[in-house]
C-alpha cells in the first residue's frame, strides 16, 4: 500500500496516479471515447468523463475589463479609472520577441499540438516522478487561457477567485472540454492574442500593454528582446519574480526565458548570452488610476461623473448592474467639463483659498439652457490618504452624489422669493416699512391650507443704520432681511417653495424643503451646484434644465465599439421671461452699486447676488452672465470654525462678507472662463426708482450700501442672541436649523 511522505501529502506513486488519471481523460478526450468502467481508475475515468459530457457546450467569455478613459468637451483627458489597468491590443501590436518568449516558456510545442499536449503530459508526469513533487505542469497556452476566463468572469470576488483556480479535478475537466472549443473556433494566433491580453502580469497589470508601460514605459509593441523576456517570466509567479522588490530573483527568470528561446530557436545562443548580460534596465510607471490622478484639479468632477453612472437607471436597471458595467470599464466618457473654466476656477480657488487654511472653498460653473456642468473645483484637494485638509467629499454637490450635507445659502435664496413674488404678480416696486428690527410676522400661509404662527420672535438687518422703507430694488441691493420677510408673509410660503422646486433647488440632505418663513433668509442647506444651475435660469431668461456631466459614452467590447445611452438634461420654464427679466435687473443692481460690488466683471454685463450665514459659517457669491452661471462658497465643511478674526489665503478678516471673500473668488474664476467669449447683455425691465421722502436718504448710509460691501443681511433671521426661527403649527423636519449631517451643514440662517 502506498505511503504518505514524512512531511505529508501524497506519495510519488499517489501523485503519478493522480496525474495518470487526468492524463488518460486528456487522452479519452482527444480521441472521443468513454474509457472502460474496470477498476478504481476506469471508474474514476468513466465518472470524469460524465462530468465533461454534462458540461455546457460553450464558453462564456465575458468582456476583459480596462480602462475607462474621461475626456473633457475638447476631448483631452481628464483621468483614467479601472478595476483592472487592462489596454486590450491586437497581436499585431505586440512585439514578436514577446511573442516568442511567452510560447518558449510556456508552452514551446504550442503550434504542434491541440489543446491539450499529450507528449507534455507524459514529459511532466515523468519529472513529477521523479522529483517526487510537482515540479512540472503540463498544461497549454490554450488551457491557461481557459483558466484566466474562469478568473476574468470571478472578478474581485475573493470566493469565486478561489474556485476558478483551485486544483481540483472538476476544474480541470471543464478547462479541457473549453480548451477543445477555443482551439477549434479561435486558432492559435487568436488565442496568443487573447493570452497576452489577459493574464497578470503583476504590479496591477493585466495584459502585456498594461506590464509594458508599468515596468519599461513602453508599448506593447516596442518591447526588446530583454524586456519580453523578464515579462514573460514573470507570468509563472507575479510575486515572487517581481522584479520592482526582487531584481536577482527576476533577473534569474529573465535568463532562464532567454536560454529557453535559444533552446527552441527562438533566437541564436549568442543573442541570448548578450541579452543575459544587460541589466534588466526598468523605467517603472506608477500606476495612474483613479480619480486621484485628474488633471486640473477635476479630481472632484470625475468623481462626480462615476456617481452619475453608479445612480442613474439609465446605465442599467440596478445598482449591481451598473456597477458591472463601470468595473468593466472599456469606456471613453466625453464629459462637458471646459477646459478654460476648470482652469480658471482652480487658479482663482488656489489664489484665494489655501489648502491650509482653516476654511475651504468650493465652485462650480454650469451653462443656463443647457445644465452642463462646466467647472467644478475645491481648494482641499482630492485625497485617499487622510493627509490634512485632503478628502474624497465633493464639496460641490449633494449628498447622494458622494458630497455633504449642504449649507446654509443664506441672501443668496433671498432672487428665488422674488421671482416667486413677481411671477405672483407682486410688482418689482412694492415697498415695505422694513424696520432695523421687527417681529417675524404672523401668520404665515403655507402649503395644504397650513399654517405659521409664531409671536414674539425678532430679526433684524445687518446694519441698525438699514431702515427702510424700501422698495425691492433697493432691499435686494442692500440684502435687507426685515423686507423679505415682510414679503415671504404677504406671499405665503407655497409660493416660494414651489418656485424653488421649479428651479432644482432643493436640499443637499434630499430632505423637503421646509415650511417656514425663515426660509426667505437661506436657512435650508444647499450645495454650490445647485444654486449655480439654479441661478442659470435666471440667466436663460426663466427656463430650468437639469445639471449634465456627461455628452457622450462609447464603450469597447471585444474589437467592437459600441455607444452607449446617456442621461439628458431636461428643460422646464420655471418663470416667464419677464419674471427673469426683472430678476436680473434687481440683481445687476447687487454688482453695480449693491453688496457684490466687488465681484463685478467690469464691462461685461453680469448680475448675481451675496449670501452669509448666521455666525458666518458660510459665505457666499452666486452670480451669472447670459453663458454662464457660478457659485463659489467659503466657509468650514465641519461647521465648527466661524469666520470672523480669521485668515483666508493670506488676507486677514475681521468679518467675512460675502461680497469681501467669495465674490472675488466667483470674479477672477468667471473672467478667466469667458475670456474669448461673446458678451451678450441681458434683457432688462424697468424698475422706477422708489420716491424718497424729504430728508430721509438712505441711499449709501455711509457704509457702501449699508452693509459693508457684503450682502445679505449677516444680520441673523431671528437666531442671533440667543433667539430661536419661528416654530411652526406643524411639524419641520428634524436638524432643519442646524443640521450636522455628515460634518457639511450649518447653523442657522443670517440671512
Amino acid at each position: 500500500m502506498p505511503k504518505k511522505r514524512s512531511g505529508g501529502g501524497l506519495s510519488t506513486t499517489q501523485q503519478a496516479a493522480k496525474f495518470l488519471g487526468v492524463s488518460v481523460l486528456a487522452g479519452a478526450v482527444m480521441a472521443g471515447i468513454a474509457l472502460p468502467a474496470a477498476g478504481a481508475l476506469g471508474l474514476a475515468a468513466k465518472g470524469s468523463v460524465e462530468s465533461f459530457d454534462e458540461l455546457p457546450a460553450n464558453l462564456k467569455t465575458p468582456p476583459l475589463s480596462q480602462r475607462t478613459t474621461i475626456l473633457d468637451n475638447k476631448g483631452k483627458q481628464i483621468a483614467t479609472v479601472y478595476s483592472r489597468d487592462r489596454t486590450v491590443v491586437d497581436l499585431k501590436e505586440i512585439s514578436p520577441y514577446m511573442q516568442k518568449a511567452i510560447v518558449a516558456i510556456e508552452d514551446s510545442r504550442f503550434y504542434q499540438h491541440g489543446a491539450v499536449d499529450l507528449k507534455g503530459i507524459l514529459r511532466a508526469l515523468n519529472k513529477n516522478a521523479q522529483s517526487g513533487g510537482v515540479s512540472q505542469g503540463a498544461s497549454t497556452l490554450t488551457q491557461q487561457y481557459v483558466k484566466n476566463v474562469f478568473v476574468e468572469e470571478a472578478g474581485d470576488d475573493p470566493t469565486k477567485v478561489a474556485q476558478a483556480t483551485q486544483q481540483t479535478l472538476g476544474r480541470k475537466i471543464a478547462e479541457l472540454k473549453y480548451a477543445i472549443q477555443v482551439e477549434e473556433e479561435l486558432g492559435k494566433k487568436k488565442i496568443l492574442e487573447n493570452y497576452l491580453n489577459i493574464t497578470f502580469f503583476g504590479q496591477q497589470a493585466y495584459g502585456v500593454e498594461a506590464a509594458a508601460q508599468r515596468y519599461f514605459s513602453t508599448s506593447a509593441k516596442d518591447l526588446n528582446l530583454q524586456q519580453s523576456a523578464l515579462l514573460a517570466g514573470i507570468v509563472q509567479s507575479p510575486s515572487r519574480y517581481d522584479p520592482v522588490n526582487d531584481e536577482a530573483e527576476a533577473t534569474k527568470r529573465r535568463n532562464t526565458v532567454l536560454q529557453r528561446m535559444a533552446d527552441v530557436g527562438d533566437v541564436s545562443q549568442a543573442e541570448a548570452d548578450k541579452a543575459k548580460k544587460q541589466p534588466l534596465g526598468l523605467k517603472v510607471s506608477q500606476p495612474k488610476n483613479g480619480c486621484i490622478t485628474a488633471v486640473k484639479g477635476a479630481g472632484f468632477f470625475c468623481d462626480y461623473v462615476r456617481e452619475i453612472f453608479l445612480n442613474n437607471p439609465v446605465f442599467g436597471k440596478t445598482q449591481e448592474a451598473r456597477a458591472k458595467v463601470w468595473n468593466r470599464g472599456g469606456l471613453t466618457i466625453r464629459t462637458t467639463l471646459d477646459p478654460q473654466a476648470q482652469k480658471s476656477a482652480q487658479a482663482s480657488i488656489k489664489e484665494h483659498v489655501y489648502q491650509s487654511d482653516d476654511v475651504a472653498t468650493a465652485a462650480t460653473i454650469v451653462e443656463p439652457g443647457t445644465g452642463k456642468i462646466l467647472a467644478m473645483g475645491q481648494s482641499r484637494p482630492y485625497g485617499i490618504n487622510n493627509k490634512k485638509n485632503e478628502t474624497t467629499i465633493n464639496l460641490s454637490v449633494d449628498q447622494d452624489m458622494g458630497g455633504g450635507a449642504g449649507y446654509q445659502p443664506g441672501s443668496t435664496f433671498k432672487p428665488i422669493v422674488a421671482a416667486a413674488a413677481i411671477e405672483g404678480g407682486m410688482p418689482a416696486t412694492k415697498e415695505y416699512a422694513s424696520p432695523y428690527e421687527m417681529d417675524y410676522p404672523t401668520p404665515v400661509s403655507a402649503c395644504d391650507g397650513k399654517t405659521w404662527n409664531e409671536k414674539g420672535v425678532k430679526l433684524a438687518n445687518e446694519n441698525e443704520s438699514e431702515v427702510g422703507p424700501y422698495s425691492m430694488k433697493e432691499a435686494t441691493a442692500k440684502s435687507v432681511n426685515t423686507y423679505y420677510v415682510q414679503l415671504i408673509s404677504d406671499i405665503g410660503i407655497c409660493p416660494v417653495t414651489e418656485m424653488a422646486q421649479k428651479m432644482g433647488a432643493e436640499r443637499a440632505n434630499g430632505k423637503a424643503l421646509a415650511q417656514a418663513p425663515s426660509i426667505a433668509l437661506g436657512t435650508q442647506e444647499m450645495s454650490p451646484l445647485t444654486m449655480a444651475n439654479a441661478y442659470a435660469t435666471f440667466a436663460s431668461r426663466g427656463m430650468y434644465c437639469t445639471p449634465v456631466a456627461i455628452e457622450s459614452i462609447t464603450q469597447r467590447v471585444g474589437e467592437k465599439t459600441k455607444s452607449l445611452e446617456v442621461p439628458k438634461s431636461t428643460c422646464s420654464r420655471a418663470m416667464s421671461e419677464t419674471t427673469a427679466d426683472t430678476i436680473n435687473t434687481l440683481l445687476r443692481g447687487v454688482v453695480e452699486d449693491g453688496t457684490g460690488t466687488q465681484a463685478g466683471l467690469g464691462s461685461r454685463p453680469s448680475a448675481g447676488k451675496t449670501g452669509t450665514t448666521d455666525f458666518r459659517y458660510a459665505a457666499w457669491f452666486v452670480g451669472y452672465t447670459p453663458n454662464m452661471a457660478g457659485a463659489v462658497w467659503v466657509g468650514d465643511p465641519a461647521h465648527k470654525r466661524q469666520m470672523t478674526n480669521i485668515t483666508i489665503g493670506g488676507v486677514w478678516n475681521e468679518k467675512v462678507y460675502g461680497g469681501q471673500v467669495p465674490g472675488p473668488i466667483w470674479r477672477d474664476m468667471m473672467n478667466g472662463a469667458l475670456e474669448g467669449k461673446d458678451a451678450p447683455d441681458f434683457t432688462y425691465v424697468n424698475i422706477p426708482d422708489r420716491q424718497k421722502d424729504k430728508g430721509n436718504d438712505d441711499g449709501d448710509n455711509g457704509d457702501n450700501g449699508g452693509n459693508d460691501g457684503d450682502d445679505d443681511g449677516q444680520n441673523n433671521g431671528g437666531t442671533d442672541g440667543g433667539t430661536t426661527f419661528p416654530t411652526p403649527t406643524f411639524s419641520i423636519p428634524e436638524n432643519f436649523i442646524q443640521g450636522t449631517s455628515n460634518g457639511n451643514s450649518n447653523g442657522g440662517g443670517r440671512g
